[in-house]
């Protein structure tokens, strides 16, 4: 098991320098780079909208001094060779270094820990509501395939899943934001004005009321694949031999349920957990937030790659990189724990 972990801990470093080795290359290439978008601002020809490739950095260059178009890109180290900047980035991205921010001005840290909150927020509770809910009501789909109640769950989870999240926040919006029904919800942010001079149930309160239509919005879509994920695992293990024999020794549907198939059929969906408890923590839904107006990850994401933050884009990319690739990690071993009879001692 240590030869193993040992192996794929060795084999994330050169993973993770293809990955940041590519996007950084890209970026090199990308049209409207910082040094370019400061030039076009400087001279007023930047109006809110997106500034053009590399010909308007050379447009540019005739209303500048070229000391200070010289100074722009020393500024913004894109006076030292490429490989020279990479190697620089990498070697400070090794302790977590991440600088500051082109378009903040502030620490690429300070940055994604303020926008954390926003992040962990919905996705922490979009895992236990996903959980919460789609396990009990798989394995009760399963034990009742095929009945009543199988098929008006079935229509109402593909239904649900049929809607894309930010078309469902929309129409949740207009029943119960105010738009054309029921104003009870919130639409802005996590907390209301003045939350920090409540109390304390009254600050889990309001925190609670603000993050309802965000939190459904974000889970129904998951809510359809993990239950199905759960009834078919469990279907399957329903239909094998040592049920039939379990069932055969006198045994009682919930003994042979919980003490034979459960174990067995909660396999795919436990080693899922490490991953998608990580992922909830650290990912944001562009879609979800902007509607919402909610200043999570994903909409720094987008902001960043929108504004050629370079900091933050390969900044996070560095940081979320590390994070999917141990979580990938965790989601193999998680076999072990759940199933003894997997053993990756043999793998060379």
């Amino acid at each position: 098991m240590l030869y193993y972990i040992l192996k794929r801990i060795t084999l994330m470093v050169p993973t993770l320098l293809g990955v940041m080795l590519i996007t950084f290359t890209v970026t090199q290439f990308v049209p409207g780079g910082p040094v370019e978008r400061m030039i076009a601002e400087m001279e007023g020809l930047s109006k809110g909208g997106e500034v053009a490739g590399d010909t308007s950095f050379y447009r540019g260059d005739s209303g500048l001094d070229s000391s200070r178009v010289e100074k722009l890109r020393e500024l913004y180290g894109f006076d030292k060779p490429p490989l020279i900047r990479f190697l620089s980035m990498m070697k400070s991205y090794l302790v977590f270094d991440f600088g500051d921010s082109y378009y903040y001005h502030q620490s690429v840290v300070q940055l994604v820990v303020s926008r954390m909150p926003v992040s962990m927020s919905l996705g922490l509770w979009s895992f236990l509501i996903v959980y919460g809910v789609c396990i009990p009501l798989g394995i009760s789909k399963a034990v009742r395939d095929g009945s009543r109640f199988d098929v008006i769950s079935s229509s109402v989870i593909l239904v649900g899943y049929a809607i894309p999240g930010f078309v469902l926040a929309i129409v949740l919006i207009v029943l119960f934001g105010g738009g054309s029904f029921w104003n009870i919800f919130p639409l802005r942010g996590i907390v209301s004005e003045g939350w920090a001079d409540m109390g304390l149930v009254q600050k889990v309160l309001d925190y609670l009321w603000h993050m309802v239509l965000p939190i459904v919005s974000g889970a129904v879509g998951s809510l359809a694949v993990m239950t199905m994920l759960t009834k078919n695992s469990f279907l399957e293990e329903i239909r094998k031999q040592y049920v039939l024999t379990a069932r055969a020794k006198g045994l009682s549907e919930k003994q042979v349920l919980y003490k034979h198939v459960f174990r067995n059929g909660i396999i795919p969906i436990i080693t899922g957990f490490p991953g998608y408890f990580i992922a909830a923590f650290f990912t944001g839904s562009l879609l979800i937030e902007t509607i919402f107006s909610l200043d999570g990850m994903g909409l720094l994401a987008y902001q960043s790659v929108l504004n050629r933050d370079y900091p933050v884009v390969l900044g996070t990319l560095y940081f979320f990189t590390i994070i999917g690739l141990l979580s990938r990690l965790l989601s193999d071993l998680s076999y072990v724990f759940v199933d003894p009879r997997i053993s990756f001692d043999s793998v060379e």
